[in-house]
Formats: structure tokens, C-alpha cells, sequence
């Protein structure tokens, strides 16, 4: 999703929308412990929705965006509840989208490329955290 949003497309970005909306869907609580489950459908709720509105709003990436903000603060939040599965990730900030206020998003690379600013500005943005275990 975050590759689609650095080049404006907006219908690859739909789609990846789709497709994690499913992936929380589905995924499987119950190797989960009580508290990891609650924490879980906490979050997943939350970026549930995001992800369904990034979906299905293709055409308009600006609210694709605002809800992409969003949604990587969740994914943040389940990244440092559960881990990265071992890949090594990156925390970015992009200092100027929302009129200055800022957003970060996580990134499998630890090259720049802007999410929120796409073509108009790919390498806009800072490395805040390199997330290994």
C-alpha cells in the first residue's frame, strides 16, 4: 500500500486496501493469549476500518491518505505489540503533509520514499526508527 501511495496510484492502493481488510478478516486469534486477542481486535478494529475506506475510495487519494495516516499508527501499534516477524523495518516521518502537522508511516526500506507526498516530493521525510529483533 505504501508503494502504490509513493507513485499517486490510487486504484493499486484500493486494491491493497482490499486485501489487508481481508487479511485482518481472517486472521487467526486463537494462538493468540487473552490479552494478546484483546489487544489485537482493539487495533485491527480500528485499522479494519481504514484499510476499507482506502478501498474503497480509489479516485480519491486524498482521503486514501488521511486514512493511510491513521492506519500506520495502528500498524506501529501491532508492530510493537507482536513484533516484525523478523524483517527488519523502518518508522518514517514526513514533516510536512497535514499542513505541517506531520505523519509517519513504516517503510521495508530504508530509502525514502514518501507515501503522503508521493511524485511531488518521493524523498520528503526522515528515518525515525529502525525496528529490528
Amino acid at each position: 500500500m505504501k508503494n502504490a501511495f509513493t507513485k499517486d496510484n490510487t486504484s493499486e492502493a484500493a486494491t491493497a486496501g482490499k486485501t489487508l481488510q481481508a487479511a485482518f478478516i481472517n486472521f487467526d486469534t486463537k494462538t493468540l493469549s487473552a490479552q494478546q486477542q484483546k489487544i489485537f481486535t482493539d487495533i485491527a478494529d480500528d485499522a479494519k476500518e481504514h484499510a476499507e475506506h482506502i478501498g474503497a475510495n480509489g479516485g480519491n487519494i486524498a482521503h486514501q491518505r488521511e486514512h493511510f495516516d491513521m492506519l500506520s499508527k495502528d500498524m506501529a501499534d501491532l508492530i510493537q505489540t507482536f513484533g516484525n516477524g523478523g524483517q527488519t523495518l523502518y518508522k518514517d516521518f514526513c514533516p510536512m503533509y497535514n499542513k505541517g502537522k506531520g505523519a509517519y508511516w513504516i517503510s521495508e526500506t530504508k530509502e525514502i520514499k514518501n507515501p503522503y507526498l508521493g511524485k511531488a516530493m518521493p524523498t520528503c521525510g526522515t528515518v525515525k526508527e529502525e525496528i529490528k529483533q
